[in-house]
């Protein structure tokens, strides 16, 4: 069932399943979009800064949109992004990391140019297993909105 801004609630939380990281994946991502030794060879990311290889901060905030749409998101609503605010790589993610992404609404706001949509802005953050925040990041992201009365 669709969803409108007016459905949505300040305080509204989702929390999506956990993710396990693999240095198979971390690599095979990063030889796409990112490659940096510390992401793409075992090797030199052991004599690096980090001791391991590391995954792409841009995969973590990939794969937080990827559980988020996966879990149902905001269910048949179509959201259309619009841009990212604060994001923040807070600590580095190795293989073996167990992530879940939690969204939370911080605000609902209608359109002033284009009132048949709203824009819900939620505040985004990745953990890992041990609840330490990994990424953080603020959405914007626009829903169809109830007819003005």
């Amino acid at each position: 069932m669709p969803r409108f801004l007016e459905d949505f609630e300040i305080g509204e939380t989702w929390v999506s399943r956990p993710y396990e990281m693999t240095q198979e994946e971390i690599i095979s991502y990063a030889l796409q979009n990112d490659p940096q030794p510390m992401h793409t060879d075992p090797e030199k990311a052991a004599a690096g800064r980090f001791g391991t290889v590391i995954a792409s901060g841009w995969q973590i905030a990939a794969l937080s949109m990827r559980l988020f749409i996966e879990g149902g998101g905001h269910g048949d609503t179509p959201v259309v992004g619009l841009g990212i605010d604060e994001l923040r790589w807070r600590k580095p993610v190795r293989p073996g990391d167990v992530l879940k992404v939690t969204r939370e609404v911080i605000s609902t706001e209608r359109s002033k140019s284009r009132p048949e949509f709203g824009v819900i802005r939620s505040r985004v953050t990745v953990a890992n297993q041990n609840g330490e925040a990994v990424m953080t990041l603020v959405s914007l992201g626009q829903v169809p909105a109830r007819a003005a009365k």
